[in-house]
Parts: structure tokens; sequence; C-alpha cells
């Protein structure tokens, strides 16, 4: 455990990622410094845990601004067609009660469970997220979190070399576009972007694979085989020793960073338990801040 200035306290979950800061209020403003070790914590841990954060979304979203500027939802079934900078995760209507299984939005929240990485059908894809409870079940629906980064190290040398420069097909849909009924046709085909196989945090150099249910084919390889080839490599990432499941606490809110982690939703008892989080996504590029702006490219 390291303690920060005595006021933030750092303590890691995981040998090899994920890292509990406490001692800090983040609905109040953060003193730069304050800001400076959340920004190192972020890049050296990949996902953070804040305990007894009470978000309302303009609080959230001030201090998501700290890490740049935020994505815009775009409009879909599971914001009710109505984009913007907050994103729900929930099983409740606008009125409080349950939402039937069978909604619209109920079904494309259902994507959640796959493993992805938010926004890499984008051309400049997120940095980070932003997840803070506003209320979690008894039982169940944990976030589950695997480290791409340290997979990606753990792989032989041999096999690195034959993935570096390869090019990635990220879309926005299922890998079955033409029976995805979630988006409009053109939205599906504008949200069809490509990445490297292989990403660098420009803060560390350290790589990752850059895979999940959004990266869906291989530029140059044959559909099948490309497609094969990153169910492979999500499966490596997903491995045990590579792996964390966050159990919702009142008040816990989780950053991760999206260019080196894989994340899911995991299910719940949908009909009995309420829940509800409320996620920002910050845009990818990081913060300009005194000591140094970082660009991610």
């Amino acid at each position: 455990m390291d303690t920060i200035e005595s006021r933030i306290t750092i303590k890691r979950l995981h040998p090899l990622f994920v890292a509990e800061v406490t001692g800090i209020d983040l609905t109040q403003p953060v003193p730069h410094e304050d800001f400076r070790v959340i920004w190192e914590a972020f890049n050296e841990h990949q996902i953070l845990v804040f305990r007894d954060q009470h978000f309302d979304d303009e609080t959230q979203i001030a201090f998501s601004r700290h890490f740049g500027e935020l994505e815009t939802m775009i409009a879909h079934p599971g914001n009710d067609w109505n984009p913007g900078h907050i994103s729900i995760m929930t099983n409740l209507g606008k009125d409080g009660n349950f939402l039937p299984l069978d909604h619209p939005a109920m079904l494309h929240r259902e994507r959640n469970e796959e493993w992805h990485s938010d926004s890499s059908f984008k051309p400049v894809a997120a940095l980070a997220s932003l997840l803070a409870s506003r209320i979690v079940p008894p039982v169940g629906g944990n976030t589950d979190f695997a480290s791409a980064r340290a997979a990606y190290e753990d792989l032989p040398a041999e096999r690195k070399a034959a993935l570096e420069g390869l090019t990635v097909l990220h879309r926005m849909t299922h890998r079955d576009m033409d029976a995805d009924k979630g988006y409009n046709e053109e939205d599906k085909k504008r949200h069809v972007v490509t990445h490297p196989l292989i990403r660098v945090n420009p803060v560390n150099g350290r790589k990752a694979l850059y895979v999940g249910s959004h990266a869906q084919e291989i530029v140059g390889m044959p559909p099948e085989a490309g497609a094969a080839l990153l169910d492979e490599l999500t499966a490596f990432c997903t491995q045990p020793k590579y792996f964390y499941s966050h159990h919702w606490r009142d008040g816990d809110a989780v950053m991760w960073d999206n260019r080196c982690t894989l994340h899911r939703a995991t299910t719940f008892d949908k009909t009995k338990y309420k829940r509800k989080l409320h996620r920002t996504t910050i845009a990818g590029k990081a913060p300009d801040i005194a000591f140094g702006a970082m660009p991610e490219r």
C-alpha cells in the first residue's frame, strides 16, 4: 500500500492490475496535485476503484472532464434514442419500475455482457470510462474486467512479432451487421473503423491486445480466419489470471482504461433486483495538464 501525501491511498486489488483509491471526494473540485496522482495511478493500474463517491450526473461529468473531452453517446434503444454525456445501465424504466425482459432497451443492454472495449468502433477510440453506482443489486450484477496488457506481455516473443502490424476492423454492431436491429442503417455503415491489433499507451510505452466483441475482422485475412484469431486472443486475455470481477457497493465508482482492458456486465435477476449505474466516457485524448500534454497517438 502506498500513501500519497497522507491524503490519497492506493491499494492493489489484483497482482497484475486494478487498484482501490480512497481518501478523496471526487464530487468536490480536485486539486491539480491530486489529479496528477490519479492520472499516474490510472496509467499504472489500468482500473481504479473509488470508494464512497456519491456522484450525481453533474459532479460525475465534472470529474470526468479532468481527463479530457467527453463522448456523446449516439442514439440507440438503450438510451431511448436520446444521446448525451451520460449512459445509463439499468433494468428500470423512467417510472422506476422494472422493464420487461423483451423491451428493446433491455435487449440492447445485453450487448454489455460480451467482452468489449468502449467505443472501439469510433475513429478515435475512447480513453477511459467511469461507471458510478446509483442502485446496486444485493446479488449478481458484477462488472468483470480483464487486462489485455498483462495478457500481451505474457505472449511469447515470436507470437508478438507475428501479431505486430496487423490491423483490425471494428464495428459497432454484431458481426452479422445486416441482422442487427439495434441501430439504423446510416449508423451501421458509419461506425466501421480500423485500429492496430497491438495498442500502445504513449505515457509508458506499454502494449496491449486491442480485441473484444467490436473487433471483428483482420484486414488482409479471410473474414472467418480473422474472426477466429480475434476470438482466440480475446479468450487468452480473459483467462482467470488476467481477470477481476467487481462486486458493486453503494458509492462505488470504477474508472478503466479502454486502451488496455476489456470489460463486461454480468447478469442478475432483472425481474427481482433493481440496478442502475451511470457511465461517462472520455474521448481518446489524454488530459492537457500542467505537467505535459500526452496525446494518445
